[in-house]
């Protein structure tokens, strides 16, 4: 069966009690406004804003050191996170709603649900 995916975020992993200097810091240094900055009311995820063809800019608060990671987003999560573990990335964990893995080189990344309305130009299409 056959799926899509493509990049589509870039998160800023900030291991800090309050996100919000951080939030502003990237903000004025990418020169993105803030589209949103405590996107589930919980303090831990803010977004910048980007154009539509651009990846998506997150800032996430964590518990482990402060690192970037990026997303891959597909509509077909369990598809995309097999065909990377062909490539010989491995599963880490499921959590909510997305994969957590590891690349070779031993960097983390997600596999992620689509995160916008369509996936237009920088798709790839796997058979």
């Amino acid at each position: 069966m056959s799926h899509q995916s493509r990049l589509s975020t870039f998160v800023l992993d900030c291991d800090a009690d309050d996100l919000a200097p951080h939030v502003e810091f990237w903000s004025r240094a990418l020169g993105k406004p803030v589209a949103t900055a405590d996107e589930d009311g919980d303090g831990r995820y803010a977004v910048l804003e980007t154009a539509d063809d651009e990846p998506i800019l997150l800032l996430q608060k964590v518990d482990h050191a402060s690192r970037i990671h990026l997303d891959i987003e597909s509509d077909d999560i369990d598809a995309e996170a097999d065909r990377l573990e062909a490539l010989g990335a491995k599963k880490i964990a499921f959590v909510k709603r997305w994969w957590v893995m590891e690349a070779p080189s031993g960097h983390r990344f997600c596999v992620v649900r689509p995160q916008r309305a369509q996936f237009g130009a920088h798709t790839n299409r796997w058979d």
